[in-house]
C-alpha cells in the first residue's frame, strides 16, 4: 500500500507531511518515558523483522492481485502504540530513501495510512478490548484479525481520499473505492493471521513480556530478540525470492479503474525536485542493483520466474533490515538516553 507521488499534489503531499510529523513527535515524547530500556532492541528487531515481511507479497486466490503485511498493528501489539508507530515510520522512511519503495512527496501519505490506523485505532479500541480479560490464543487470533480488518479497510480508504483530494481524475472515488475495499479484506485477513502468529510464538517464548507490570529495565528479552533476528535475515536474505509477482492490492485497484498499475507523476515542481532526490538517494530501488544504464530500446524483456532466485533481492533485504535495525535501535536508544539526561 505504498504509494507513489504521482497519487499526491504537493499541497496533500505537504499536509500529510505534517500530519506525520506531529505523530511522530507525540510518540517520541511518550516513548521517552513509556518505552523500558530493555525494550529498545526489541524495538529495533521488530521493526527489521516488519521491512523483511513487507518484501514477501503473498497471492490472493482468484484476484490476479497479492498483498504484504502491514506490521504497524504487530509493532503496536508487541511495543504499545507509540514504539510501534515509531518503529514503523522508520520502516517506511527507509523504504523510501533506500529503496524507492513509495514516493517522498507520499512519505506522509504512507506513514500515516499503514501506521495510523493499526497503532492507534485497531489496536486499542479493538485487539485490547479483545483481549481485556487476558491472553489465550482464541483472544490474540480473534483480537488480531478483527483488528487488522479494521486497519486495512481504513488505510486503504485514506489512500482514495488522499487521491481524491488530490485531484486524480484517472481514479474516480466511486470505482477506486469500490475496488481498494474489498481487496484489502482479504489482504487484512492474512495480515490478521501472521500478526496472531507471531504475538502468539513471542507470547509462548516469553509471557512476562505482555504482562501489565513487566515494567522492569531488567526484563530480559535476548531470546526474544535472536529468534526475531534470524526470522527476519531469513526471510529478507531467503524467503523473499517466493514473493508473488502480481500487482499489490493498491496497484490491482488502480490496474482496473484507470487500466494502469502506475500513473505518470508531473515532470516538474515538487514531483521532479523529489524524484530526483530519491533516484540520487535509493542506492537499490525496487530491491535489485541499480542498473548502470537502461535496457536497449525493443530488447525483449526476461520472462519471470518464481521463486525469483536474485543475489540482488537478498542484498537488498539484509541491507535494508540492518539499516532499519540500527535507525530504530538508534530512535530508541537516543530518546531514553535523552530522557536520563532530563529526569
Amino acid at each position: 500500500m505504498h504509494m507513489a507521488d504521482a497519487l499526491i499534489s504537493p499541497a496533500v503531499g505537504g499536509t500529510m507531511w505534517v500530519v506525520s510529523a506531529v505523530l511522530i513527535a507525540r510518540a517520541a515524547r511518550k516513548v521517552k518515558t513509556e518505552l523500558e530500556e530493555s525494550r529498545v532492541s526489541l524495538m529495533a528487531v521488530m521493526a527489521a523483522f516488519v521491512f523483511a515481511a513487507q518484501m514477501i507479497n503473498f497471492s490472493i486466490p482468484g484476484t490476479g492481485s497479492s498483498g504484504h503485511l502491514g506490521g504497524a498493528l504487530m509493532l503496536a501489539i508487541m511495543l504499545g502504540p507509540n514504539a510501534g508507530f515509531l518503529a514503523l515510520a522508520s520502516v517506511v522512511t527507509v523504504q523510501a530513501l533506500f529503496f524507492a519503495d513509495g514516493g517522498l512527496l507520499a512519505l506522509g501519505c504512507n506513514i500515516f495510512n499503514m501506521g495510523f490506523w493499526g497503532c492507534y485505532v485497531a489496536y486499542p479500541l479493538v485487539y485490547r478490548t479483545v483481549t481485556r480479560s487476558g491472553l489465550s490464543r482464541k483472544r490474540i487470533i480473534g483480537g488480531s484479525i478483527l483488528a487488522a480488518l479494521v486497519a486495512l479497510q481504513l488505510g486503504p480508504f485514506s489512500v482514495v481520499i488522499e487521491t481524491l483530494l488530490s485531484g486524480i481524475t484517472e481514479l474516480p472515488f466511486g470505482t477506486f473505492v469500490a475496488l481498494m475495499q474489498p481487496i484489502h479484506l482479504a489482504i487484512g485477513l492474512v495480515e490478521g493471521l501472521v500478526t496472531a502468529a507471531v504475538v502468539i510464538f513471542v507470547w509462548q517464548a516469553k509471557p512476562e513480556l505482555f504482562a501489565a507490570e513487566a515494567t522492569s529495565a531488567k526484563l530480559a528479552v535476548k531470546p526474544v530478540v535472536i529468534s526475531l533476528a534470524v526470522v527476519a535475515a531469513l526471510v529478507a536474505g531467503g524467503l523473499s525470492w517466493f514473493a508473488s509477482g502480481s500487482p499489490d492490492g493498491l496497484e490491482w485497484s488502480m490496474l482496473h479503474t484507470s487500466g494502469h498499475e502506475e500513473l505518470a507523476a508531473p515532470v516538474d515542481g515538487a514531483h521532479a525536485k523529489l524524484a530526483e532526490f530519491q533516484s540520487r538517494s535509493a542506492f537499490m530501488p525496487d530491491y535489485d542493483f541499480k542498473q548502470s544504464a537502461a535496457a536497449p530500446e525493443g530488447a525483449a524483456e526476461a520472462p519471470a520466474s518464481w521463486p525469483a532466485v536474485n543475489a540482488g533481492t537478498s542484498v537488498a533485504g539484509l541491507a535494508g533490515g540492518a539499516i532499519v535495525l540500527l535507525v530504530a535501535f538508534l530512535v530508541g536508544y537516543g530518546l531514553k538516553r535523552q530522557n536520563r539526561k532530563t529526569a
